[in-house]
């Protein structure tokens, strides 16, 4: 099927007003329709389209340039994550949200891996979700904090990227506004350490590391350091530990 634009119902745009433009992608249009009614009376916000597969689906983000896609993560084959890829190689700057039945590891780790921006639930009120996408709309990275909040589950997604770097797949950057030192704290802390031991691994004080921490998290505009260490991952900041 080709990709649709979203010809529902809409708020009359004010003069010189910037809307949030969003692709919705899901394979039953009942939730497509559900999500465009709620979207639609949202300040600032504008559905521009709809698609139920994977080639409407990038169809329509090349056609309708929306700064938010909110993706079925159970879309049919390719599938969400592999949907997700292809668009963020194609567009990068677009924000990937993605929408999943059940709380799962091994897809939140896959998300993260294709570039999206969130892993919500389906059964997210739709408040909850108004505040996801108007979080993410301003550059905001958001993940699923109850998963992460473990540090083993850290260190898991840490090896991952370490693991596609290692492969060639992730670029380098440009500018990292962290200081070598800065990276090395949120690496450390990546692996589960807690301020008490980077402070003793890197034989400085504790309160170092934690003025250390309140300035990564004031460099990076992010609230806590479980969203540093995922920011700095995304971006190829963090790197193999050195002997």
């Amino acid at each position: 099927m080709s990709a649709m634009e979203y010809s529902g119902p809409e708020r009359r745009r004010r003069p010189g007003e910037e809307r949030t433009r969003i692709l919705i992608v899901d394979d039953h249009v009942l939730f497509r329709v559900g999500i465009a009614q709620i979207l639609s009376k949202e300040e600032g916000l504008e559905v521009v389209g709809e698609a139920e597969d994977a080639r409407s689906a990038m169809e329509a983000a090349l056609d309708l340039s929306p700064n938010i896609i909110l993706m079925d993560l159970s879309l049919p084959s390719p599938g969400g994550i592999e949907t997700t890829q292809k668009i963020k190689r194609e567009l990068p700057s677009v924000s990937i949200i993605v929408l999943a039945v059940q709380e799962d590891e091994d897809a939140l780790f896959d998300a993260i891996k294709a570039g999206a921006a969130a892993f919500v639930l389906k059964d997210i009120s739709p408040d909850d979700l108004v505040n996801v996408i108007r979080r993410v709309s301003i550059g905001e990275y958001l993940i699923n904090d109850k998963v992460f909040a473990q540090p083993s589950v850290a260190s898991r997604v840490l090896k991952e990227f370490r693991e596609l770097a290692a492969y060639g797949q992730s670029e380098v950057p440009i500018f990292a506004p962290l200081s070598p030192r800065e990276v090395q704290i949120l690496d450390n802390i990546a692996q589960g350490m807690t301020n008490k031991q980077v402070a003793y691994t890197l034989t400085i004080s504790e309160q170092t590391v934690k003025n250390h921490m309140s300035s990564i998290l004031r460099k990076l505009s992010v609230n806590d350091r479980t969203q540093a260490v995922v920011y700095a991952m995304r971006q190829g900041w963090i790197k193999m530990p050195e002997d």
